[in-house]
């Protein structure tokens, strides 16, 4: 087991695969972060616009 950890801190495969992981982490983020902020935009627009369609009447 000792022997198989110091090969993989050896190796380069090692470094590349956490670039990646941290990588694509940050991208995921970022990602969630725009959905968040679009998502909370929408729905303040929705509820103004029910709001505004709720207080109107229909006439004849």
């Amino acid at each position: 087991m000792v022997r198989k950890l110091r090969e993989f801190r050896k190796s380069e495969r090692g470094a590349v695969t956490v670039d990646w992981v941290v990588l694509t982490a940050a991208v995921v983020s970022l990602a969630v972060v725009i959905v968040l902020t679009i998502h909370n935009g929408a729905e303040s627009v929705g509820d103004g616009t029910g709001t505004w369609l709720g207080n109107r009447t229909v006439g004849n």
